[in-house]
């Protein structure tokens, strides 16, 4: 195929915000949904492994060599809002601040929880994100994919796919998401939605450890109660392995100090999960997405 674009052998490390992750046997990044199709297609073609990334939060990646090929799509940046409707198209790579702060300017309402989510649409539809009970599920419309393993494009209406709490079915099956559309109640107050956005940013920065490499949360809440409270609860607040430390702002958090690799990162996650078992009797589920530890 021609104009296929990547590179050999880049540290993934670059790419996650906790810092972390080995050597990508190839890498690229395109800048739009033709570009990323095409390279979807190589990989399938060539029959190398395909690995989809985006703005790298809630993601460890192991220390390893990852064998194929690592695509992110952090600029597929393409929005188109439709201020009048309250229709909004984005391509995967869109980061959710961007579009909280656009859909605010053109007076939708309903993204304004998402600006202090450090992700892209592509992932928040991925991992199923929410704050609350708010979720983007909630105003999605219908998805773009691409099948991987029969190259087939085609658009999932939202009725059929199955979210549930911090999941998506695109975790299991074969489709990967290229673009999404959306809805958001059209003709909101501008200044009274911008303020509601700047609130909501502020309260974020002020209660999560944004000054320092992380993923987000850790572990999905279980029912009935918070897995920041329960970490709290046990004292487990700067507890470090290696780099990897429990943030001393939020429990749920662990925060790259120093030096942190992959490893350390899942030792504390693992040490958290038995201290909570042992102690409270419920078993923390990770919702940090895990790549390369097949491997190891």
């Amino acid at each position: 195929m021609k104009n296929i674009n990547f590179e050999k052998n880049i540290k993934l490390s670059n790419y996650t915000t906790i810092k972390v992750g080995g050597l990508a046997e190839y890498f690229s990044i395109p800048f739009n949904a033709n570009d990323f199709i095409k390279l979807i297609k190589w990989s399938h073609l060539n029959k190398q492994e395909c690995q989809i990334i985006g703005a790298g939060s809630n993601l460890l990646i192991n220390n390893i060599f990852l064998k194929g090929l690592t695509i992110c799509t952090k600029k597929m940046k393409t929005i188109n809002i439709n201020s009048l409707s309250g229709i909004v198209e984005a391509e995967a790579g869109v980061m959710l601040p961007t579009m909280s702060n656009m859909l605010a300017k053109n007076g939708l309402q309903g993204g304004e929880w998402t600006v202090g989510i450090p992700g892209t649409v592509g992932g928040a539809i991925y991992m199923n994100a929410s704050s609350g009970n708010l979720s983007l599920a909630k105003n999605l419309l219908s998805v773009k994919v691409i099948n991987i393993k029969t190259l087939e494009i085609f658009d999932i209406p939202k009725k059929d796919i199955n979210f549930q709490y911090r999941f998506s079915p695109f975790q299991q099956n074969n489709l990967i998401i290229i673009s999404a559309k959306m809805f958001f109640e059209p003709q909101g107050n501008v200044k009274e939605l911008l303020e509601t956005t700047r609130k909501n940013l502020k309260s974020k920065t002020e209660t999560q450890p944004y000054n320092l490499p992380s993923f987000g949360s850790i572990f999905k809440n279980p029912t009935n109660n918070y897995a920041g409270k329960l970490i709290e609860e046990l004292g487990l607040k700067g507890l470090k392995i290696g780099g990897a430390e429990v943030s001393t702002m939020h429990a749920n958090f662990i925060v790259n100090s120093s030096t942190a690799n992959s490893q350390d990162i899942l030792d504390l996650i693992t040490v958290i999960q038995q201290k909570v078992l042992q102690k409270k009797g419920i078993f923390l589920q990770p919702e940090v997405r895990m790549i390369g530890f097949d491997y190891s």
